[in-house]
């Protein structure tokens, strides 16, 4: 033992394994050189020209979905109510506020109303949240599904991650625990059941149709998992996909419902990118729940499904200010109130977040001053981020060995790479798995960060890496495609 381990109380070995044992690719190894990169880069910008000894000018952190980060810019009408709620005195002016400054008059009024519910964003809220602000999430869930939505059943909270804890907490009981996640899942889920000492149960999507999900996948995992003793509580449903970008049908909606109502599972719903559709339309697990019930009462009445969203993704993209919730249905009432004490011990998720949350699912509509420049700035963003999907999507049809579904939704693009036998060689003597090698390569050369498939999970024998579509331009584009012809080239004989 060194002397430095020896004068602490704390090391490596005796800190709780579950957190060490738990991964978080997204934000790993790749992320953090991605960083120092970046820092080099400024150190070196202005009044000296970038870092001459790196081959790029520029870092593109398509690693993970932050959209401001990567220049998408914020809704006017949202940073606007925002301006009033953190400074309130701006009311004590409300004509300089709309003659020179261009605030609308619904601006001003949205922030007369939430700070009249909030008191102040600077105090905190009901645990479980502002009741207005969750009468505005239940009303949207009304409009968006069909069916009513009770608002003591809305948890708001500090992003859909939050949520996600609060719930796997509560479900994961011991040990022996399992919840089926689908493979690949965005590793927020295989990382918080490291922690809680409980077991994931993979099931593993099928690609060859889209990522879809395949119903006899996961029975099958389901199955073995209760044969090696898992006692298996919930299944998790991304949908869209993150890293796939799939988006589920109908059919695969009902389902899986169907199968959690014969298996008694929880469904945990993660629909934070509900709004980022290309391709169809997006089928809610509350309304395929609420169809079946309609269709056969006695079947589906017990069906517990908890819904997740957020402000952190669609084309509000507010990452960094932590708001979502997550709606209950079907719980029993003394579990709910488990949670409500769970949430009670956080002391509640942060106000600015949940005002946010209450612009996000009560927009400006149609008729009110701010809805020209509202829509105006959605529909930019929407379309951007389609556009730049649709580049790296022809981009990677003419790159050697590599094939990817066509872009459905979310943020992401999830292809399946081919590397030549001397590649894979060179990443065993690195010690790092073929596509993880791979992506340290292209971050070395271009700048450009992604997350290899191992961060997510594959099927054995495949290999995949993760983009984002959020950087703006197609430039960095190209470094990837220039990048892996050199790479091919390099290890091709």
């Amino acid at each position: 033992m060194s002397t430095s381990t020896s004068l602490r109380s704390l090391n490596i070995d005796n800190i709780n394994p579950h957190v060490r044992e738990a991964q978080y690719a997204v934000r790993g190894e790749l992320a953090v050189r991605s960083e120092a990169y970046r820092a080099k880069l400024k150190k070196g910008h202005p009044p000296t020209p970038p870092d001459e000894s790196l081959p790029f000018d520029t870092v593109i952190s398509a690693n993970i979905g932050n959209p401001q980060q990567l220049d998408q810019k914020p809704i006017t009408f949202f940073r606007q109510v925002l301006s009033i709620l953190e400074y309130p005195p701006l009311l004590e002016n409300e004509e300089l506020l709309i003659k020179s400054m261009g605030y609308k008059q619904d601006v001003i009024d949205r922030a007369r109303w939430l700070l009249s519910e909030v008191n102040s964003v600077g105090a905190y809220s009901q645990s479980q949240g502002v009741p207005a602000i969750r009468n505005s999430v239940a009303t949207f869930i009304e409009r968006r599904d069909g069916y009513p939505s009770d608002p003591g059943s809305v948890f708001l909270s500090a992003g859909a991650s939050s949520g996600v804890n609060t719930l796997m907490n509560v479900i994961c009981a011991k040990p022996e625990t399992g919840i089926l996640v689908p493979i690949p899942q965005y590793p927020l889920y295989t990382a918080t059941l490291a922690l809680l000492n409980a077991r994931c149960v993979p099931y593993y999507l099928d690609e060859s149709k889209a990522w879809g999900t395949d119903l006899s996948a996961i029975k099958t995992a389901y199955q073995k998992a209760k044969e090696e003793g898992t006692d298996v509580r919930a299944i998790v449903v991304i949908n869209p996909g993150n890293p796939t970008g799939a988006s589920l049908s109908p059919e695969d909606v009902r389902n899986v419902i169907e199968f959690a109502a014969e298996e008694k599972l929880v469904v945990l719903a993660d629909e934070v990118y509900q709004t980022n559709i290309f391709i169809g339309k997006f089928t809610s697990f509350k309304r395929g729940l609420r169809d079946l019930q309609k269709e056969q009462p006695k079947k589906f009445a017990n069906v517990e499904l908890a819904s997740l969203n957020s402000i952190s993704k669609g084309m509000v993209g507010e990452c960094g200010h932590r708001g979502g919730y997550f709606e209950l249905i079907g719980f029993d009432k003394e579990v709910q109130a488990q949670i409500y004490k769970f949430v009670s011990i956080m002391l509640c998720p942060p106000v600015v977040g949940q005002c946010l949350v209450e612009m996000q699912v009560n927009p400006p509509k149609e008729g009110d001053p701010s809805y020209p420049l509202y829509r105006k700035e959605y529909d930019g963003i929407a379309r951007g981020l389609q556009e730049r999907a649709t580049a790296l999507f022809e981009a990677f049809k003419q790159m050697e060995g590599v094939t990817c579904q066509e872009p459905q939704g979310s943020m992401y693009l999830y292809p399946t790479i081919t590397l030549p036998p001397r590649a894979i060689d060179q990443a065993k003597n690195e010690h790092r798995a073929p596509d993880e090698f791979y992506c340290f390569r292209l971050l070395d050369a271009t700048g450009v960060c992604l997350v290899p498939g191992s961060g997510f999970g594959q099927k054995e024998g495949s290999l995949h890496f993760r983009t984002t579509f959020l950087a703006p331009g197609t430039e960095w584009v190209g470094r990837i495609t220039d990048f892996h012809r050199r790479f091919m080239d390099e290890f091709r004989g």
